[in-house]
């Protein structure tokens, strides 16, 4: 036996042949401390949980790209990469939406596509909810800090590694990369990538991060992104505004891209929330109370329900599983669950 270089993966030989064989096995909370002897200590390395994320305060952004992240496999061949659409909402529990008259187009996307019973939050407040999703961590940030910054590897660095387009569409941002804390309805802790010193650093990979009323246009394009982030404005997402306000203009912007050839091309949309009002837990330390998470899969059965505890990390795991690259930070325990059975 032999390790690999690869995190998370040791070499085995078997007929004359070495292969590579994944550890399994969940990655401890950033917090605690691993102590591991002989054996024991390949698999520590493996489930070592936020290893290589840090959270970074105002000043010298960090230098050097991050690793690629990639599986041994492949993505999938260009013909068959899905087409996958996270939209984030805020601030409701679960029980507030689903049964909720105030939100019958939500109500009749869980009833005809699939939802998760027992899906949560991460922690309170918003901002690391966000950098969970889209990393399998939160970098230690446990406020809405305007000015903080966090360095590690996230979701769009292993898909730009496979050649996988992606985009972030934010609602009210004024221009692409803006750097500032809000504008008009715009708010800086509903967008995880601006946080990212890599990302936000790189004109080129900022300028991926953009108004959201340049969606249409990109969903007609032979280029449309593969991932797509929505993060609707303070008001559309439910922050400020009435869980009726948030539901209509989900039945206006979402419905119309469910009728996309980009969705049925191999489509799913994730429509899922930051944190809900509680504290209620799953998933070895998620705590952000108990949140409606909808997922819409082109060609999936209707009425799906799953009863999985899932976390953010789980859906991260989700959507890196369907693009074939590795789990990242706390997706990568099994305790995080999974949106697997609604796909």
């Amino acid at each position: 036996m032999a390790k690999d270089r690869t995190r998370g993966w040791i070499m085995l030989r078997r007929q004359g042949r070495w292969r590579r064989h994944r550890l399994t096995g969940c990655r401890p909370h950033w917090r605690h401390t691993v102590v591991a002897i002989g054996v024991t200590a390949l698999v520590g390395a493996a489930c070592s949980g936020q290893a290589g994320h840090t959270a970074v305060r105002p000043g010298p952004a960090p230098t050097g790209p991050p690793p690629t992240g990639l599986m041994p496999s492949s993505p999938p061949p260009a013909a068959t990469v899905p087409h996958v659409m996270v939209v984030v909402l805020e601030n409701r529990e679960q029980g507030t939406v689903i049964g909720n008259p105030q939100a019958p187009y939500l109500n009749g996307l869980a009833a005809r596509f699939g939802s998760a019973q027992d899906a949560y939050g991460t922690t309170h407040p918003s901002l690391p909810n966000y950098l969970e999703l889209l990393a399998g961590t939160t970098f230690g940030i446990d406020s809405d800090c305007g000015g903080c910054r966090v360095e590690g590897q996230t979701l769009v660095d292993q898909l730009d590694a496979g050649g996988i387009g992606w985009k972030a569409y934010m609602e009210a941002m004024p221009v692409p990369c803006y750097r500032g804390v809000s504008s008009g309805s715009y708010a800086k802790k509903h967008d995880p990538f601006m946080y990212v010193s890599h990302l936000a650093d790189d004109p080129a990979r900022c300028q991926r991060v953009v108004p959201y009323n340049r969606l249409s246009q990109d969903l007609n394009s032979p280029s449309a992104p593969s991932f797509i982030w929505v993060t609707p404005d303070l008001c559309d997402d439910g922050h400020d505004c009435t869980t009726a306000v948030m539901d209509a203009w989900m039945a206006k912007n979402l419905q119309p891209l469910l009728e996309s050839s980009w969705f049925t091309d191999h489509g799913v949309v994730i429509v899922t929330f930051d944190e809900g009002t509680s504290d209620a837990s799953c998933c070895n330390g998620a705590h952000g109370g108990r949140i409606t998470t909808v997922v819409v899969a082109q060609g999936a059965p209707g009425g799906l329900r799953s009863t999985v505890p899932v976390d953010h990390a789980g859906m991260l795991a989700t959507i890196e599983d369907l693009y074939g690259v590795r789990h990242l930070g706390d997706a990568a325990c099994p305790c995080a669950g999974s949106l697997k059975p609604l796909l």
